[in-house]
C-alpha cells in the first residue's frame, strides 16, 4: 500500500522544480509588433524615477500575485499597467520554458503578438521611460557577446559553521554567470532580458 500511494502522490501535478511553490515568480511577454511589413520585438525602458532597477531595458511583465489565475493572466495584467493594452488584444503566440534565474527566482516568457499603433501612445509614463523595438531580422543576423560575472557564496554570520565538516575553512564553490549582451542603435540590453531574448532567437532559427 505504501508503494501505492508514493506512486499515486508522484503521478499527481508536480511543480516544475522543488522549492517553486515558495520562489519569486515573475511572468514576461515577448512582444511581436509589425512595423511597415516587418516582424520587430517591443522592448520597455524602466522609468528613471523607479526605486528598482531605473532604466533598465526589459520586457512588459512582473511578479506573480496571488490573484493572478496563471502566469499568463499576471503577464497580461502587468503588460495591461504598463503599456495599457487590454488582454483582450494580445495573441498568444506560444510558451518558452521557463527561465530559472536561481531556485528562488523563476520567470515565465509568453511570446504575444501585438499591435504596435496600440502602444506607443498609451503606456504609463510613471512605469515606463520609452518603448522602442528592434527587428527580428536584426536579431537574427547580431552576434551578442558575453561577459563573466563571478558570483561567491556568503554564508550569513549565524550559518551553524559547527554542524559541516571543516567548520569555518569550508571551501565554497564560486560560479561564474554568463551576461549577454545586444547593442542596437544606442540601446543595451542585457541581464535576464537578453537570457530570455537569446534563447527565443536560438529558437527561431
Amino acid at each position: 500500500m505504501f508503494i501505492e500511494k508514493v506512486n499515486a502522490k508522484l503521478s499527481e501535478h508536480k511543480s516544475l522544480f522543488i522549492g517553486e511553490d515558495n520562489a519569486f515568480r515573475s511572468a514576461v511577454l515577448i512582444p511581436l509588433v509589425k512595423i511597415e511589413g516587418e516582424w520587430h520585438i517591443l522592448f520597455e525602458v524602466r522609468s528613471f524615477t523607479m526605486r528598482k532597477q531605473p532604466g533598465d531595458i526589459s520586457f512588459p511583465g512582473g511578479r506573480i500575485d496571488a490573484t493572478d489565475s496563471s502566469p499568463l493572466a499576471a503577464a497580461l495584467r502587468e503588460t495591461h499597467e504598463e503599456l495599457g493594452v487590454d488582454p483582450n488584444d494580445v495573441d498568444l503566440v506560444g510558451q518558452l520554458s521557463p527561465y530559472i534565474a536561481s531556485p528562488s527566482f523563476v520567470i515565465y516568457p509568453f511570446v504575444v503578438q501585438l499591435e504596435y499603433d496600440k502602444i506607443i501612445h498609451s503606456y504609463n509614463i510613471e512605469e515606463v521611460e520609452e518603448v522602442f523595438t528592434v527587428p527580428i531580422k536584426w536579431l537574427l543576423n547580431y552576434e551578442p557577446y558575453m561577459s563573466l560575472v563571478t558570483v561567491q557564496p556568503v554564508p550569513s554570520p549565524d550559518f551553524p559553521f559547527d554542524k559541516i565538516m571543516n567548520g569555518t575553512a569550508y571551501q565554497w564553490g564560486g560560479r561564474s554567470m554568463e551576461e549577454w549582451f545586444y547593442d542596437y542603435e544606442g540601446y543595451t540590453i542585457w541581464g535576464l532580458t537578453a537570457r530570455i531574448l537569446k534563447h527565443f532567437i536560438e529558437l527561431i532559427k
